[in-house]
């Protein structure tokens, strides 16, 4: 039988979906692309806000349409959080929870031999043990994904994902290595370590994030890079650790949310925009051309203008060399759902263009700093115009002309401008 995965959301979404592609793999299952026919449809979603709960309902609505005898699987977040809304849903056919996952191919069976459709959610326990999950290759991809950590403690007000992911929960360092070590005989020039809340991994098992990240700049000869981090984890004494490694890549998306106290504060944010700062004020003494990336929230519940006027000011004093930012989308489920002074939609919207106009600024700012520099570049991928994209150490995105016998290796590149939001470089010998 044919089977493809429609991936929702975010990394560690993408890293289970290659994982349920491996045991789909092994069960016989041929693998197909989002766009094939398929007898079998899997959508890993995600619950992150309720426009990404609706992406997951159209998805499905549209697969049904189009695919009127193919079983539909609804799994991730979604599903996890609000097993009812596939329940409801006449499309799904099986609605199977993120504690679940390695029920996929028994639950298909099941449902192949007597049609009858299944819920398969279990809710989390403070006990929980971290699930490994073996993946071997990133289809498609010149870097991989490397899950070391599921769940999270922080119960930001406006946030499902406790909910949806549990407790935190840590793999082993012997886990690290086995999965370094495979990926780069594989032939990955780099491996982004990923979680739920990444920053937090070890604290349910004696561990701390630093162990994660040494042991696996220890483990091969790749580029070893962190996903999104939680700032105040970043405290002196891990940043000491991370710099002794050549092969760490010194880019931290550090999730700010806001650049205002009292905003923090009513978001349950765990450090103010000063402790925030200085962090970032650390990590710029410890490297010598670091980026700082990061998150940043507008219109959130009883955001005052002199509030939202604070966070653009400060997001400016630090000079991010890239933001994603999106307005605030209300969460069922989550306290700041039932927060009065609820910012409306047009206003919300003018904040996110204001911030934007100030962020390209600062991103441009940021890869003109870079020009007159040779980095390390991992090129990637071929572009429309006809230059070849890569990313160096710091994660500058690079266009790299005369790439074509370098994807998915690292080539020294010069840095010569900037253009379309990306340096231009050449290949140096």
């Amino acid at each position: 039988m044919r089977a493809k995965i429609l991936t929702l959301g975010c990394k560690v979404n993408q890293f289970e979906t290659q994982a349920m592609f491996r045991d789909l793999k092994e069960h016989g299952y041929e693998l197909v692309e989002e766009g094939d026919k398929a007898e079998v449809a899997i959508v890993n979603s995600c619950a992150v806000t309720q426009v990404s709960e609706q992406k997951a309902v159209k998805l499905i609505h549209r697969l049904r349409r189009e695919n009127p005898d193919t079983v539909i699987v609804l799994t991730g977040c979604m599903a996890q959080a609000f097993p009812q809304s596939g329940e409801r849903l006449p499309e799904v056919d099986i609605v199977l929870g993120n504690k679940r996952r390695r029920d996929l191919i028994p639950a298909l069976e099941a449902y192949l031999t007597d049609r009858k459709k299944y819920t398969l959610v279990e809710e989390y326990a403070k006990k929980d043990s971290y699930e490994n999950l073996v993946v071997d290759d990133f289809v498609n991809r010149t870097r991989a994904f490397l899950k070391i950590e599921d769940g999270c403690n922080r119960f930001c007000s406006y946030c499902i994902i406790p909910y949806a992911r549990g407790r935190v929960r840590s793999c082993s360092l012997a886990y690290i290595r086995q999965e370094v070590q495979a990926f780069a005989a594989n032939g990955y020039k780099e491996i982004v370590l990923i979680g739920i809340n990444l920053s937090s991994f070890g604290s349910d098992n004696g561990l701390n994030f630093a162990d994660a990240v040494r042991t696996a700049c220890e483990s091969a000869d790749v580029r070893i890079r962190l996903g999104s981090l939680e700032p105040e984890s970043m405290d002196p004494a891990t940043l000491q650790t991370l710099a002794q490694y050549p092969n760490f890549c010194p880019q931290f998306h550090l999730s700010l949310q806001s650049g205002c106290d009292a905003t923090l504060k009513r978001m349950n944010r765990h450090y103010t925009s000063a402790e925030y700062a200085a962090i970032v004020q650390n990590i710029r003494h410890v490297w010598e051309n670091p980026s700082i990336t990061t998150d940043v929230m507008v219109g959130f519940a009883g955001e005052t203008e002199e509030e939202f006027q604070q966070s653009l000011t400060f997001v400016q004093s630090i000079g991010f060399a890239k933001v994603h930012i999106f307005p605030y989308s209300r969460r069922a489920g989550t306290a700041a759902d039932k927060a009065p002074n609820q910012i409306p939609a047009d206003l919300k919207k003018q904040r996110a263009a204001e911030m934007a106009r100030l962020t390209e600024i600062t991103t441009h700012a940021f890869l003109s700093s870079q020009v007159g520099r040779t980095e390390a570049v991992l090129i990637e991928t071929r572009c429309k115009n006809g230059l070849y994209e890569g990313y160096t150490m710091n994660y500058t995105p690079v266009y790299v002309e005369g790439g074509e016998d370098c994807i998915g290796e690292i080539a020294n590149v010069q840095l010569t401008e900037v253009r379309d939001g990306h340096c231009i470089g050449r290949i140096r010998a």
